[in-house]
């Protein structure tokens, strides 16, 4: 009974929490869904039959998407509790062979979350459709230009709802202020425009907790709004709950009406967002919030509007401003800023984590992450995003300086948006849900035939700005494609050009170079066989670190991976190489690691935890190995087994000094430009600095201890962090495409975004790069 209460005091709390960061956008359309559906020729059926058949239409999509479809049907289709379009898409990877994505392993498959609970029996026959995608790589490469699309919709939609949310907010001063020009309007919101993104940069966290506060007062104040506009105008307004009204509507209007439907199809912008924010709360909880409370207040404001239009049809330009009440107009614009300030800090947030996303899977240029612990859990900041998204949306606002061409441009986004959604959805019902084929027909056929309906009204608004969001979205997901074509095709260079282990075997225990002291973690996208980077290193330069780690960071195709299933660790070549691999999983929403010295221990303590695994018969507390690789963190002992010191700083917090073994082995020189560097490196004043110690723990075999010292002693000495620094071209004979796809485009890319280095969170104290040449 207690543990009931404790449920259901979540599920609350959670909903409580929900409204400001996914319902904030959906709670923002009633500013401008009237006046951008009268906005054409259908301000002439000046009648209240046509009211009451737009709002009927607006309920009716209301109900039948935001309600029936994303909150009734869509929280269904998650992946491991996460939503959005990745989210679809990592779900169908997973139980159908569609991934592109580069070293996908059988060890990946026992990860706890790789298949989730009820969601799939991998004994379950597979339908002839899906073993016809399966079988053609253009149907795979179809599917992830869809997947694309639909995430460069959605960060065009992060361009266009700030713009229109503020001005629409802020044009109500005119209702009171007549002299006020346009475009001052269009300054005050430029003003709140530029003052929302500048705050990205320094972390919402601070003001977070007033979010959900705004949106739920806003709320109920259209709500009470619209139930006053009801009881005073015209009461028959719930009438118009029945579709009967549409009939109507679209009797006396004909394609005057058709077209109308851009503007009526903004009620259900922000539904998307409903479906992206759900890793951060439950489904439950968002069930709740929606049903109760944001469904009701909502209806209310479009029914109370509808009731003041019907008798006043002249305000249709100012409908919402002009039917508050005297006494409360300025606390609700007040509140209508408010919120359209909180709507677009939820929109922007979710794009950082879409563009994070992309770039994990290999589908965006390198791009910096920031995540800060005091941030709120999970929330990421891209700089380069935000600025873009900065230019762009104070542009469209300039541009189009009113809110009527801006909804134009937000409709069809916001509508093909919505349509990729079905279509993912539909795959997921065949190929993961393995329902019938004509199931998932008969879905799609519902949903996706009146969203062609709104995407060809919305159509007849490309000239008037629907083609802004279409051409941008287009630059975006090529954008992403390019770059996705490119990383693919240099992985399957690097999968070719591999060296031999038959040459690595011949050159001796020594590889046939000096190894001197310290460790080489040596990077490389391959997760088996030695790179050719390495080949090259050791042959113009026959010198190397006497323990040499080849680190794989990949990306699977689910959310998170744990930190126990993290790490794959094995071993390349005969002992006496001291020579291993690893592979270091996570999921397309996880943050990677910023303090270098915890990543150098995890390697270290893993690969230790390997040697004496090895030695113990190579048996783990899952039996979790992959050939010659083994999830080492799933052991019993894993960590046990070492003595930790920490120091901050040049301070030390433990009473024993390791030994300087690594001193000796630089030269003067280098030390002193070592410690000129951290005093120089204001990161480096209070950095958490953490020293490993074998304990005194008898091994039957003699040789495991000494592999084990040497390891520690190697770490003492130092680590150093190799990469490839690629120079791509397209070869000589390559068609014309080609050539201007790689020399150009990716070319261009890669000139114009992080170095690989900054992806990796890599010390440039510690850094050797490898200049490598691909001929694609």
């Amino acid at each position: 009974m207690a543990e009931c209460k404790n449920q259901r005091k979540h599920v609350l709390l959670l909903a409580y929490q929900s409204f400001g960061m996914v319902f904030s956008d959906l709670s923002i359309p009633p500013l401008y869904v009237y006046k951008c559906t009268f906005s054409g020729r259908l301000r002439h059926y000046q009648n209240e039959d046509t009211v009451f058949g737009a709002f009927s239409l607006v309920f009716w999509t209301l109900t039948l998407f935001s309600l029936f479809k994303y909150v009734g049907f869509m929280l269904c289709a998650n992946d491991n509790g996460e939503g959005g379009i990745f989210a679809l898409y990592s779900v169908i990877c997973r139980h159908a062979k569609f991934c592109l994505l580069p070293n996908q392993q059988a060890a990946d498959e026992e990860i706890s979350t790789y298949h989730s609970v009820g969601y799939s029996n991998r004994n379950v026959v597979s339908s002839r459709f899906k073993k016809f995608v399966e079988g053609h790589k253009k149907m795979k490469t179809a599917l992830l230009v869809l997947v694309l699309f639909g995430a460069a919709v959605f960060i065009t939609i992060a361009i266009f709802t700030p713009a229109i949310s503020i001005l629409s907010s802020v044009e109500g001063l005119q209702v009171r202020a007549k002299n006020l020009h346009h475009g001052m309007l269009v300054i005050i919101a430029l003003f709140l425009l530029i003052g929302l993104f500048v705050l990205q940069h320094y972390g919402m966290h601070r003001v977070a907790f007033i979010f959900a506060p705004i949106v739920i007062l806003w709320l109920l104040s259209i709500a009470f709004v619209g139930i006053y506009n009801i009881v005073k105008w015209n009461p028959r307004v719930y009438q118009a709950l029945s579709p009967y009204y549409i009939y109507k509507f679209f009797g006396e209007t004909g394609k005057d009406g058709w077209i109308s439907l851009g503007g009526i199809l903004l009620c259900i912008t922000g539904t998307e967002v409903i479906f992206a924010g759900l890793g951060h709360f439950t489904a439950s909880s968002i069930r709740v919030a929606f049903s109760f409370v944001v469904y009701p207040c909502l209806v209310l404001q479009y029914m109370g509007q509808a009731a003041f239009l019907s008798q006043n049809f002249s305000s249709v330009s100012t409908s919402f401003h002009s039917s508050i009440p005297d006494s409360l107009f300025w606390p609700v614009t007040v509140m209508a800023t408010l919120a359209a300030i909180v709507a677009s800090q939820a929109v922007v947030s979710a794009t950082f984590s879409i563009a994070k996303q992309c770039h994990a899977l290999g589908c965006f240029p390198r791009i910096k992450i920031v995540h800060k612990s005091k941030w709120l859990h999970r929330q990421t900041y891209v700089p380069e995003i935000n600025w873009a998204l900065m230019i762009l949306c104070l542009a469209v606002t300039v541009g189009s300086q009113d809110t009527i061409h801006l909804g134009n441009a937000y409709g069809i986004a916001c509508i093909t948006g919505i349509f990729v959604t079905t279509c993912l959805t539909s795959m997921i019902i065949d190929f993961v849900w393995h329902k019938n084929l004509l199931v998932a027909l008969l879905y799609f056929s519902f949903f996706g035939i009146i969203e062609i309906i709104f995407v060809s009204s919305s159509c007849m608004r490309i000239p008037k700005g629907g083609w802004v969001p279409l051409v941008l979205s287009a630059v975006f997901m090529s954008v992403m494609y390019v770059w996705h074509y490119g990383s693919r095709k240099k992985y399957l260079y690097d999968l070719h050009n591999k060296a031999s282990m038959k040459w690595i075997l011949t050159l001796g225990s020594d590889l046939g170079i000096v190894r001197i002291p310290g460790i080489g973690l040596v990077y490389t996208e391959l997760a088996s066989g030695v790179p050719a980077m390495f080949s090259q290193f050791i042959t113009d330069l026959p010198t190397f670190y006497q323990v040499v780690v080849f680190i794989c960071v990949k990306t699977v195709p689910i959310p998170y991976v744990s930190q126990k299933e993290r790490y794959l660790i094995g071993r390349i070549g005969p002992k006496p190489y001291k020579m291993y691999r690893c592979i270091v999983r996570y999921g397309y929403k996880d943050v990677h690691e910023n303090d270098d010295y915890d990543f150098e221990n995890a390697i270290v303590m893993s690969v230790a935890e390997f040697i004496q695994l090895e030695a113990e018969g190579g048996g783990t507390l899952d039996g979790s190995v992959d050939g010659r690789l083994a999830v080492v963190r799933s052991s019993e002992n894993f960590g046990k087994r070492f003595m930790m010191s920490e120091s901050d700083g040049n301070k030390e917090s433990s009473s024993w000094s390791y030994p300087a073994s690594g001193s000796s082995s630089r030269s003067a020189a280098l030390q002193k430009l070592k410690s000129m560097y951290e005093l120089e490196s204001p990161e480096f004043c209070n950095r958490r600095r953490i020293q490993l110690k074998l304990l005194d723990t008898t091994y039957k075999d003699s040789r495991v201890k000494e592999e084990l010292l040497e390891l520690l002693e190697a770490k003492d000495a130092g680590v150093a962090y190799v990469i490839g620094h690629s120079h791509i071209k397209a070869k000589w004979n390559a068609t014309f495409w080609k050539r201007l796809l790689i020399n150009v485009f990716l070319s261009f890319l890669r000139k114009n975004c992080r170095s690989p280095s900054v992806g990796l969170n890599i010390p440039h104290i510690s850094l050797i790069e490898v200049g490598m040449n691909y001929y694609l």
